[in-house]
């Protein structure tokens, strides 16, 4: 049976996320013409907006920086359960004629990314709305791109049976990216 495959330790976490923070900070420099936000997609990507906003120009964010919760957004709510867990959306500012950096952990099909937009729409109208992601697993079932990746796993054409995986303190125990095989349901036999 195949194991877990660590990608990234702990330091090379803080690296990825120092690299993405370079690529949004050029971003910044380059499209100062209004106030920018960062906005976190929960569970992880609020965390890692956290993170990012920490390690950039204190005044380009002026602690506009706010977590989504894309439950009742989703396009699979069916299918996650018959209880779903919904939790706060906490954006203390209004996101009308911001730029926004819309933070995700993984991208993958692009469908959390098009929950997250419909969320920030309904929530105001930002000037503009960059994506920034740690990892981009690939396997898009919508046109969706990344303005900022840190690990780009695209190209890698992993099986649809491995889940890339990040793990940010203090949620999880241990920072790390791992790419793990997707627990399989077995048939019953007769």
């Amino acid at each position: 049976m195949p194991r877990m495959r660590v990608l990234a330790d702990e330091q090379r976490v803080g690296q990825l996320v120092d690299h993405l923070a370079q690529r949004i900070a050029e971003d910044v420099k380059r499209f100062g013409d209004a106030p920018w936000a960062m906005v976190g997609i929960r569970s992880r990507g609020d965390i890692l907006a956290s993170r990012l906003a920490d390690r950039l120009d204190p005044e380009a964010f002026d602690a506009r920086v706010g977590s989504l919760d894309i439950t009742l957004y989703r396009d699979d709510l069916s299918e996650v359960g018959a209880h779903p867990v919904v939790r706060t959306t906490d954006i203390p500012f209004s996101l009308d004629d911001l730029n926004v950096v819309l933070v995700d952990d993984v991208l993958m099909t692009g469908r959390s990314v098009r929950a997250a937009l419909q969320s920030l729409m309904d929530l105001g109208r930002p000037r503009r709305v960059w994506l920034s992601v740690l990892v981009d697993r690939g396997g898009r079932e919508l046109p969706i791109a990344p303005d900022h990746v840190a690990l780009d796993l695209s190209k890698e054409q992993l099986s649809p049976h491995d889940l890339v995986e990040v793990h940010l303190q203090p949620a999880d125990e241990r920072d790390a990216v791992v790419i793990r095989p997707k627990a399989r349901v077995r048939e019953a036999r007769p």
